[in-house]
């Protein structure tokens, strides 16, 4: 099982596509209410454009051997932000190791590769996070809505969307 530095150097030798730069948490101060060190685990941040052909990549290279995509999602840092962040987690059953992966994704106009090509589980995922973000994935097989009606407005886990008072005459209150 290798370490976030040797999945990192691994990710520079092999020249991994869209590979822009890694982020470790550093640690808090418990005692320090004000504290806004970053905790959580370490991450590779990649180009969004790239985000297929870095997958690809990590999953062919047999030091790395990414096999399993186990997590794409987004999340909406704030509404004064102009980018999501798209994230997504990596397992390799052969080697045990894990690698967290995000990228920037521009709010005014989030638009990124489908990763199907690369890891089949990504189709669903995908799906949902179109819907729940409005981030348009380029190429999707069937981008169809999975959670929500076809007719829903507005994306729901974004930071600045409604709820809506009600739908189809039912009140959502």
């Amino acid at each position: 099982m290798k370490d976030f530095d040797e999945i990192y150097q691994r990710l520079e030798a092999i020249k991994a596509p869209g590979l822009l730069s890694a982020d470790r948490p550093r640690e808090g101060d418990p005692e320090d209410k004000t504290d806004k060190g970053r905790a959580g685990e370490a991450f590779v941040l990649i180009e969004p454009a790239a985000a297929k052909e870095f997958l690809i990549a990590v999953r062919d290279d047999a030091e790395l051997a990414f096999d399993i995509l186990a997590d794409l999602t987004a999340t909406d840092p704030d509404t004064e932000d102009e980018n999501f962040w798209l994230n997504l987690h990596l397992l390799s059953l052969g080697h045990g190791h894990r690698l967290a992966i995000k990228a920037m994704v521009p709010k005014a106009d989030p638009v990124v590769p489908s990763m199907v090509d690369a890891h089949m589980a990504a189709h669903f995922h995908e799906r949902e996070c179109a819907e729940m973000f409005g981030i348009t994935f380029e190429g999707n097989p069937d981008p169809r809505n999975i959670l929500l009606p076809d007719d829903w407005e507005g994306h729901p886990l974004r930071k600045d969307y409604e709820f809506p008072k009600e739908y189809h005459g039912i009140s959502c209150e």
